[in-house]
């Protein structure tokens, strides 16, 4: 899938897709309360009210550079808590190159934040040792967050996560460590999103009077745009997640703004009483 920008171009390169399965992640979004938001049916839930989610990166051209922002699970990966995560052997790199985008035309990868779901492709298995993917890229990480990985790093549902697909990019010296509203280029800048981790960042574009959004993972799903407090438990702190939604989405409805989540599609946030909803 693709969307423009202005002059910027996105193109969603999907890891693995979903329908339902998603309870772990959002458990307070029931097949009931989703079937209560129709607007949800049928780009983003079943008739059923199963949710409809992605693993997926986001490929972002721009005038001066090439961009992959955030980039999945990876292969051959271990001690990851969801089994279908680990040991994959998925044909992700393959599908880049078919859409146009091999590892070695990427200038820039920009994680949003460093979860298991955001990172795995940032490296691949070499000979038995993890050399980063994309060999001629600069790799963006926001400081906070880096230094929050960095700190729990020996937590064991961190540190696996962090030893593959991490901590080899900082070993390479390909790591770029940045503030939270870092301007990327002329078009790309960021924004301080905590809340789902500590410096989770989003990613505004603006080209010729247009405006996208990457949300990252504010959002695991539009059904968050309903109910601003069903966070994720993957959120590090819920309640800050829950503001940095109302915050974010406050921001942005009622406005032209592409916006395309770090698991679902592109639409636009309209206000909906107290809260909002996603329409394509």
């Amino acid at each position: 899938m693709q969307w423009k920008v202005g002059r910027v171009k996105i193109t969603k390169v999907v890891e693995l897709e979903t329908v339902g399965s998603t309870r772990f992640i959002l458990p307070l979004a029931t097949n009931e309360e989703i079937r209560k938001l129709p607007w949800l049916i049928p780009d983003f839930a079943t008739e059923e009210g199963r949710l409809k989610m992605s693993i997926h990166a986001l490929v972002v051209e721009a005038p001066s550079q090439r961009i992959v922002v955030d980039t999945g699970l990876g292969n051959d990966k271990e001690g990851r808590s969801v089994p279908t995560w680990n040991n994959r052997q998925g044909p992700f790199l393959e599908t880049l190159t078919e859409a146009g985008f091999p590892p070695d035309s990427i200038d820039t990868v920009l994680c949003t934040h460093l979860h298991v779901d955001h990172v795995g492709w940032n490296t691949r298995l070499v000979g038995g040792q993890w050399v980063p993917t994309f060999a001629n890229a600069r790799y963006v990480f926001g400081k906070t967050e880096y230094e929050h990985w960095r700190d729990h790093r020996h937590e064991p549902e961190k540190a696996a996560v962090f030893d593959d697909s991490v901590k080899p990019i900082v070993d390479a010296g390909r790591a770029e460590l940045i503030p939270s509203d870092h301007r990327l280029c002329d078009e790309i800048t960021l924004i301080p999103t905590p809340g789902h981790s500590p410096g989770h960042m989003s990613v505004l574009i603006r080209s010729d009077g247009e405006e996208g959004l990457l949300t990252g993972d504010v959002a695991h799903h539009p059904c968050q745009m309903a109910h601003l407090g069903w966070s994720s438990t993957a959120d590090s702190d819920p309640v800050q997640s829950a503001a940095t939604r109302r915050q974010l989405f406050s921001r942005f409805a009622d406005r032209p703004t592409l916006v395309i989540g770090g698991h679902y599609n592109a639409g636009r946030i309209q206000r909906d009483g107290d809260a909002f909803k996603f329409i394509v």
